[in-house]
């Protein structure tokens, strides 16, 4: 059955599948590392206990959710010597050495102090314990660097030639490679995008606890109740920032990737005297129409041109074969855009209930922020998938078709290995996923339980030793220097 499919076409599932469910961890956790950063250093600065409580509940989940991240993201990477060996072959002396630094640089800081913050606030000392904790989220912030950066290189690439005899990509600039035309965009757009997805979790774990104390006739903790607010205030300025990135960034795609802005707008003709902006409509790829549109007359071009009047390209200047498909880029763009127009009135909405002095006494709101909590995760992977697909057929931009990108495998192989990870992946992350949503079904309380560390356990790389073992169970002995 698998053999009468494309391979190529199966090819791409299998790393669209494995690279949204691995995206969901990172944008989560990018923003987490930070607010965790935030959390220990505002208990340091006030010793306030809240902050503690608030580090200890939000830590365990960070290290279930890292893990998986790390897991998944392993797996994936490992098609680009598989399923897509000749884009490996063909890309690899550009892309290789940043993913390398990713792994060199920003893991291993992460995965090195990992332990440190985890386990080691008793062992280290405070100061010690904090730094290891800036270390970890700038480690996050270091790696999406990265990896933002490769994939912006794909969609504007940028300082390479071309080997005439094997037809591989070469870098000449590694500052063009690195910091290619849509790279400071897309890094900004997509952290940003982490931070909102945090924020709006994290808002979402307090108002369903604030709405369940609310239904027991019970009142919020402290700690609940600050969650709820730093929730909100991220919300409140981070939402208008990212929409103003998205604009910014929605302006470089068009001098850079015009058939992908002209998809996302839904313009298969052009618009020689102002675009309008289609709210919503069915996409026709055979006729090469919009059915059923609903637009506002030249808004398009305002938001994109910022002129009422200026002309826009439509696909109708692109050739057949280059276009992408535009039904999918259509409407994941207006999913990702919703979203955060969505996220924008949450954050109003906060505004005016803390203005009122009613932020922790609005159930209505409450309920608003339960509801937007996987809005973030869903925002950004509507997102991805607007850049992805609205890049094809190309896997580097412009320049390498995805069709040429592909192994020679058989439609078989591929579909089997997929069937095997859409088993795997929602079994096991899918048992994952069950656990961080207990974790977080439950309050923080005061004086909230640290992660428990084997302190009974080897403390060196030898084990403990029988003179070891003796001076901790004689430790006046050891003190006299028996």
């Amino acid at each position: 059955m698998l053999a009468s499919f494309d391979a190529v076409l199966l090819a791409r599932i299998q790393f669209a599948f494995t690279v949204s469910f691995h995206f969901l961890f990172p944008a989560f956790t990018i923003g987490l590392a930070s607010y965790l950063a935030v959390l220990n250093g505002l208990w340091l600065w006030t010793k306030d206990h809240k902050y503690l409580d608030l580090f200890r509940y939000w830590v365990k989940i960070f290290a279930l959710a890292f893990a998986m991240g790390v897991v998944s993201g392993i797996v994936m990477s490992y098609q680009f010597g598989t399923n897509w060996s000749v884009f490996s072959d063909k890309a690899g002396p550009v892309i290789g050495a940043p993913m390398a630094y990713e792994v060199l640089s920003a893991f291993f800081l992460e995965a090195g102090f990992l332990g440190i913050m985890l386990f080691g606030r008793e062992r280290v000392g405070s100061g010690l314990h904090m730094a290891a904790t800036a270390a970890v989220a700038f480690g996050t912030f270091f790696s999406a660097f990265w990896i933002l950066s490769v994939n912006s290189w794909m969609q504007t690439p940028a300082g390479f030639s071309i080997d005439p005899d094997t037809g591989q990509f070469l870098p000449e600039n590694y500052w063009e490679i690195i910091f290619n035309p849509s790279f400071p965009y897309r890094l900004m757009h997509t952290v940003t995008a982490a931070y909102l997805t945090t924020a709006f979790i994290v808002g979402g774990v307090a108002a369903f606890h604030l709405l369940r104390r609310r239904r027991r006739g019970e009142a919020a903790s402290e700690a609940t109740r600050t969650m709820f607010s730093m929730a909100m205030w991220m919300a409140a300025i981070v939402a208008p920032i990212q929409i103003f990135l998205g604009d910014l960034h929605g302006i470089n795609t068009l001098e850079h990737q015009p058939a992908k802005v002209m998809a996302m707008e839904g313009h298969y003709a052009s618009h020689p005297e102002g675009a309008p902006l289609y709210l919503f409509g069915i996409p026709n790829d055979e006729t090469q129409s919009l059915d059923y549109a609903v637009g506002i007359p030249r808004l398009s071009s305002l938001i994109l041109k910022h002129d009422l009047n200026a002309p826009l390209a439509g696909l109708d200047t692109i050739p057949d074969d280059e276009q992408p498909p535009v039904g999918i880029v259509f409407w994941s763009f207006r999913v990702m855009v919703a979203l955060g127009f969505a996220m924008l009135g949450i954050g109003a909405w906060s505004l005016w209930a803390r203005w009122r002095g009613r932020l922790f006494d609005a159930p209505w709101l409450h309920r608003a922020a339960l509801a937007m909590a996987p809005s973030g995760l869903i925002a950004v992977l509507a997102g991805w998938i607007t850049t992805e697909v609205g890049r094809q057929p190309y896997t580097v931009y412009g320049m390498l078709r995805t069709a040429q990108s592909a192994a020679p495998l058989d439609a078989a192989a591929v579909g089997t290995s997929l069937v095997a990870f859409i088993v795997v992946y929602f079994a096991v992350f899918g048992a994952g996923t069950f656990y961080i949503l207990r974790l977080m079904s439950r309050p923080p309380v005061f004086d909230e339980p640290r992660l428990k560390d084997a302190t009974k356990g080897p403390i060196r790389t030898a084990g403990i030793t029988p003179a070891i073992e003796e001076a901790m169970r004689r430790p006046e002995a050891a003190h006299q220097g028996e």
